[in-house]
């Protein structure tokens, strides 16, 4: 059929998207599993490696180099992954090869990949990797990726920040299907909504585990689907039932204002434990509030009207990104990799990392503590 005149809105709106995120850049070879063997990773002296569980509502590919497409999966899947880090590896920064194989002296590698047959099967692994750790140790946090991200890109973005923030327990990655490509926003947002009872029954496999408690991280759009399952949960009454829940970080939500606090209204204020973080300077939420006639994204809000909802907002604005979109600076900022990083392994309290020194330049800029600033370091 023929688009209406009434349908032609959305054309040019795609066409300021492209204009203001830029283009893709060159095609990217997926990477899962994929070895040089000429230069096995154990053979490089300094190389770091993190191991990552994986729950995700993608398809399994046909492709191993891919091990789970853009397509919506009917079924949850499990995994677990190996993420090596170069000797050569600067915080901040993702060292993808754009051909495979890749590097591992000079880029980032996804080594053995593997995939659980069942949610006991992959629970009983998690806890192997929970009881290796100390006892302070065996906690997780649960990564929520955003959108345009393939399941190679996750995976990837994933160790990078395991890796500069110096988290000491076990990282778990929720990959829902995203299409990884920059025109398929309306796909990436039903595939989020696709995916919210995937999510909330991931939750539960995590709660059952021996993990002493659970953050979550999500990003971009992630946070639109994280928010959603956990009002789901809520309203259903099973919201946190193991009392594990510790934190929700909303890094650069995108998420309409307007929505957000619909989705506030369903949980009392003892149960908001979400710290968002906002930046004025977001390129990708700009166009994300373009699409949407103008309404502000959470992750670009006005820090006063988001604490007035009972969360904690950490203004990045002031924080320099090297990625000139500034849509990732929770993993792409050394200041905030090393802020979120002390936050989670100081009890999840801001108080603590804001002493002594003040070495990220975090302010209280409130009387209620509500809100804070990170100054550029």
């Amino acid at each position: 059929g023929q688009w209406s005149n009434r349908g032609l809105w959305f054309l040019p709106r795609l066409l300021v998207l492209v204009f203001l995120l830029g283009c893709s850049g060159s095609a990217k070879d997926e990477i899962i599993g994929i070895e040089d063997p000429s230069i096995p990773p154990s053979s490089v002296i300094g190389i770091k490696s993190h191991e990552i569980f994986v729950l995700t509502s993608r398809a399994q590919s046909a492709n191993p180099a891919i091990m789970y497409s853009s397509e919506r999966a009917r079924t949850l899947g499990f995994a677990r992954v190996t993420v090596t880090i170069p000797p050569v590896h600067e915080t901040g920064q993702v060292e993808r090869s754009r051909r495979a194989p890749p590097d591992p002296r000079q880029h980032m590698t996804v080594i053995q990949p593997n995939t659980f047959d069942s949610d006991a099967s992959f629970v009983a692994d998690l806890n192997r990797a929970l009881l290796e750790r100390p006892v302070r140790d065996r906690t997780i946090i649960c990564f929520v990726h955003g959108y345009n991200n393939s399941y190679t890109d996750a995976v990837l973005r994933m160790g990078q920040f395991v890796e500069d923030t110096g988290f000491k327990g076990v990282p778990v990655l929720f990959s829902w299907a995203s299409a990884g490509k920059l025109l398929d926003y309306v796909y990436d947002i039903n595939s989020a909504l696709s995916a919210r009872n995937d999510l909330v029954t991931a939750s539960r496999y995590l709660a059952r585990s021996k993990a002493a408690s659970i953050n979550v991280l999500a990003h971009s759009m992630g946070n639109f689907l994280t928010v959603e399952a956990m009002r789901q949960a809520q309203l259903e009454g099973t919201y946190n039932p193991s009392g594990k829940l510790s934190a929700i970080i909303l890094a650069s939500a995108d998420i309409d204002m307007d929505v957000f606090r619909d989705q506030l209204a369903a949980f009392n204020p003892d149960d908001r434990k979400f710290y968002v973080l906002i930046s004025a300077d977001d390129k990708a939420l700009a166009a994300s509030r373009f699409l949407a006639h103008g309404v502000n994204r959470v992750g670009d809000a006005d820090a006063a009207e988001l604490a007035k909802l009972g969360v904690t907002v950490i203004d990045m604005s002031d924080v320099e990104d090297s990625n000139s979109e500034n849509h990732g600076k929770f993993s792409e900022s050394p200041e905030m990799v090393r802020l979120i990083g002390a936050f989670l392994a100081n009890g999840n309290s801001l108080d603590s990392v804001d002493s002594g020194s003040n070495p990220f330049g975090l302010v209280a800029s409130s009387a209620s503590n509500a809100i804070y600033t990170v100054a550029n370091q």
